[in-house]
């Protein structure tokens, strides 16, 4: 008996054991906005790490990271910022599509991150990530150029705003046929026929997605390897987002103005950015704001003109002779900017004649047309009004790259300040992949 009593002692003691032991997954989210415009952002990360293993494990990395900056890394402290402009069509009543829909902005996205707080076991039931769990939950457009968001699902219902092709919302709920959608600041209802939602949204999130990275220390090194002993090929300045073309074990690569490398990903925060809606408002505001910009820009220009006129016409620097601007036109600005090419690239310099960055240069230019730019290529993805597409853009049009910008000079062809090694050049256009194209003019 006693023999017994002891064995189911034992066993108490062990069930008692494991059953103390505290194996927890906590998958908590939290909603915030991420971007400057209004709409559906998601950003879901971990929140209780304070007693957790993984705790721990953070701020092992941390410490990690932090050897790794103080052994000649990267750096941290100023800020980029940048200013959200935005543009829209007349309003169409049927579900057609009448107008092109603006370039997609990677200011003017959703943001899914890698926090998405799926349960776990589920995603790997499925072999899908956590991140490609939550694009099941978005309805994409489909379209030509853009399905109309409407009050009421039904086409007697009034049309709150637009969801461009390849632009995203949040899945609400499906009444006949019809899905309601969150997206930027539009709910309403869309016609499901147009649009992709629950697992064919999977692939096609992907495919419409731009993968990003987001700078968070002061100046990031790119190198031309993944690895911190690799030949730095170039630098980014804090907050800059730079499109990701491959994923690898703690790096990426990206492309910049010296072409492609890589950067470590303890030094940005990944995304998948994707185009929202635009409401009737935001539309007719962002019209507004962009004729008041232009006429803003004409009547600077003609007047900076006219004081060069009664000037020398012309000034000269390192034995070489520039004419001064001249009229407010975007070919006006082309022919001006033209002629420093040959002159030399400089990280961080303005000067037309002594160097200047590729941000730099652009605003330079357009300073001696009256023109205050931002010194910064992410920054002047917002000035000015939308273009959409390469086969619309005019002389003087500024085209926005990942981490670079120039000047679009006619016949596909733009000028900037392209790297260290070729100075100020003219090439093709279509050298890179084209983000935006903004006007001035």
């Amino acid at each position: 008996m006693k023999k017994n009593v002891k064995i189911a002692a034992c066993a108490m003691a062990v069930i008692f054991t494991f059953t103390g032991t505290g194996l927890e997954v906590n998958a908590s989210g939290n909603i915030g906005s991420v971007l400057p415009s209004s709409g559906i952002d998601f950003s879901l990360q971990n929140e209780d790490k304070s007693t957790s293993l993984s705790a721990l494990q953070e701020e092992a990395e941390k410490e990690a990271i932090k050897s790794d900056t103080a052994s000649g890394g990267e750096t941290s402290g100023t800020t980029i910022g940048s200013v959200q402009v935005g543009s829209f069509a007349e309003l169409a009543s049927t579900e057609d599509t009448i107008s092109a829909a603006p370039p997609k902005k990677i200011e003017d996205t959703i943001v899914v991150s890698k926090g998405y707080t799926e349960d776990l076991k589920k995603a790997a039931n499925t072999g899908l990530s956590e991140e490609e769990e939550s694009f099941k939950d978005l309805v994409i457009a489909k379209v030509n150029d853009y399905v109309n968001v409407r009050d009421m699902p039904s086409e007697d219902g009034n049309i709150v705003g637009k969801l461009y092709d390849k632009s995203v919302g949040n899945f609400i709920e499906e009444e006949n046929g019809w899905y309601k959608i969150s997206s930027g600041s539009v709910e309403g209802y869309v016609k499901g026929e147009y649009c992709v939602t629950g697992d064919a949204a999977v692939d096609y999130a992907k495919e419409v997605g731009t993968r990003i990275a987001t700078v968070t220390t002061t100046t990031l090194f790119v190198r031309e390897q993944p690895g911190m002993e690799e030949t730095i090929l170039g630098m980014v300045p804090i907050e800059d987002q730079l499109i990701v073309t491959e994923e690898l074990d703690g790096w990426v690569k990206v492309n910049i103005e010296e072409g492609d490398g890589y950067v470590s990903t303890d030094y940005v925060t990944m995304s998948t950015e994707f185009v929202k809606a635009e409401s009737i408002e935001e539309e007719r505001a962002r019209l507004a704001k962009e004729e008041a910009a232009r006429q803003a820009a004409k009547e600077a220009a003609t007047k900076k003109a006219a004081e060069s006129a009664s000037s020398s016409g012309s000034q000269t620097s390192g034995g070489k002779t520039y004419e001064s601007p001249t009229g407010s036109t975007g070919a006006d600005v082309a022919r001006f900017a033209v002629q420093f090419v040959g002159n030399p690239y400089v990280y961080g310099g303005t000067s037309l004649t002594n160097g200047a960055d590729c941000s730099g240069f652009v605003m330079s230019v357009y300073n001696n047309f009256g023109v205050s730019l931002p010194h910064s290529s992410a920054a002047d993805r917002n000035v000015g009004a939308t273009v959409n597409g390469i086969e619309n853009a005019q002389p003087g049009d500024i085209i926005c790259y990942s981490g670079h910008v120039g000047i679009y000079v006619g016949n596909g062809q733009i000028v900037h300040a392209s790297t260290s090694k070729t100075g100020i050049i003219v090439s093709n256009a279509t050298y890179r992949s084209i983000l935006s194209i903004r006007r001035i003019f």
